[in-house]
């Protein structure tokens, strides 16, 4: 098995909640679906040097600020 490290993360609580809503749509724990999401983003970027979107710097139509 994988050595695992823990990384201390501070959200703002609109981003938790909008993540945890879409761990629970996707059936996993939030550490889970963070962890998913950042592998997929690793994966993508080694694919084609590219993040997985390309308005990854656009606002999203939930306040996090």
């Amino acid at each position: 098995m994988a050595e695992k490290k823990q990384v201390p993360l501070r959200l703002k609580k609109e981003l938790y909640d909008a993540l945890s809503a879409w761990a629970e749509d996707d059936f996993r724990s939030l550490n889970g679906q963070i962890e998913y999401l950042l592998t997929e983003c690793v994966r993508q970027r080694k694919k084609n040097g590219k993040y997985i979107s390309e308005h990854l710097d656009e606002p999203l139509d939930i306040d996090i600020e």
